[in-house]
């Protein structure tokens, strides 16, 4: 059975996207945990989902985070954004990429047939993640991060990592804050048309709530030549051409086509996905295998996709896969309109866990709701640590 231009009934559709504005870690959202965001989120998708006409409660709740208290996560929230008792929970952790491997598992429950719908993004919470120590007979010991590798792999930290990707791929300084500078406009130029608010929901004390993503601001080139090294002594990566600690969520509504068309609501259709494994050396390189078998899985050229979004870790992640994928968009005037087109991670903010639903939900504001044709392509990927890539092609369906 098929719905409207051949779309298989039971195709799994995203029609509803929310998420919260980002904050720095220990400011604007530093009161809230990652339940108060993520809840917030999944109410204002439930809200959204009911306007459409879905009258079910989620058959299940599925998040990504990374750093929260355990406890089940998704479960907890789903209980605090008001879905019934009955409604289960699971929490993802694939790092950086957590909250786009919550969706495409909410795509799977949906392409089995086991769901009308289910919610999933991810969420994050930096300033109210708890402190962990390791416990040694001679006291404990702080636990500053957990491994991404055994031994003997290499295990570097994320900013040692992206630097040692922009070394080996070529990637200059100068370009990593070509496209700092870039992100951030693009993030300020967003704010400012108005282009985030409908994908947006305020959370917090009415006085205290953000308004806006925090991080995004002007900044001054001079200012940036002169930063120091962030990571390495040696190295090109700086504080402005990294990503910022961040809280926020992210969610999502996820329903087969045949629900989807008798709403009459358009939608994004995941159309395929990858998750790959790279050098745990160079874990930013990871989109780049994930993007190239997706688009093959899907039997279509990144010429063909409208819209892209790359979770910005470090620009020199990011310049180096979209070097590598043939995509220019400090140059080429149509991959500057395609990539990260509003601004990323690196102006935006990075929420770990919830970042990879962020860029579907601003694929969604981008094709959806700004009214791009049925059939209309957008990707979205996400590097991860240890060396692993994620990637879904989504298309427009109305």
């Amino acid at each position: 059975m098929t719905g409207a231009r051949g779309v298989p009934a039971d195709a799994p559709v995203v029609v509803a996207a929310r998420r919260t504005w980002v904050g720095t870690a220990g400011h604007g959202h530093r009161a809230l945990t990652e339940v108060d965001l993520a809840a917030g989120a999944l109410r204002a998708t439930l809200v959204d989902t009911c306007s459409l006409g879905v009258a079910d409660d989620p058959a299940d709740v599925v998040l990504g985070c990374c750093t929260g208290p355990g406890g089940n996560v998704a479960r907890v929230a789903a209980l605090a954004a008001g879905a019934g008792v009955a409604v289960p929970g699971l929490t993802v952790d694939r790092q950086c990429a957590s909250g786009l491997a919550a969706v495409l598992v909410a795509a799977q429950q949906v392409r089995a047939g086991e769901a009308r719908l289910v919610l999933a993004g991810g969420t994050e919470s930096a300033s109210r993640a708890p402190a962990r120590a390791h416990r040694t007979p001679g006291g404990d010991v702080p636990f500053e991060r957990a491994a991404f590798a055994p031994v003997p792999w290499a295990d570097p930290a994320m900013g040692a990592a992206a630097d040692e990707l922009a070394r080996r791929r070529g990637v200059t300084r100068a370009r990593q804050e070509a496209y700092a500078l870039r992100s951030h406009a693009r993030a300020l130029a967003a704010h400012r048309a108005g282009r985030l608010d409908a994908e947006t929901v305020r959370l917090g004390a009415p006085r205290r709530a953000l308004a806006r993503d925090e991080r995004a601001r002007r900044l001054d080139p001079a200012v940036l030549a002169r930063l120091a090294p962030a990571f390495s002594p040696d190295g090109t990566v700086t504080a402005a051409t990294a990503s910022p600690v961040s809280d926020g969520a992210a969610a999502v509504a996820v329903v087969p086509e045949r629900v989807r068309r008798d709403l009459g609501a358009p939608g994004l259709r995941v159309l395929a996905s990858a998750t790959v494994g790279c050098d745990p050396a160079l874990p930013g390189w990871g989109p780049v295998p994930a993007v190239r078998a997706v688009l093959a899985r899907a039997g279509v050229a990144l010429d063909d996709v409208a819209a892209v979004e790359v979770v910005e870790a470090f620009a020199a992640q990011v310049l180096a896969v979209t070097d590598a994928l043939g995509l220019d968009p400090l140059g080429d005037a149509a991959d500057d309109a395609r990539v990260c087109a509003d601004g990323g991670a690196l102006a935006l903010g990075h929420p770990w866990g919830a970042s990879g639903a962020l860029v579907i939900v601003r694929l969604f504001s981008r094709l959806v709701r700004a009214g791009a044709p049925a059939g209309t392509l957008g990707l979205a990927t996400a590097a991860v640590g240890g060396g692993l890539g994620v990637a879904a092609l989504v298309e427009v369906v109305r």
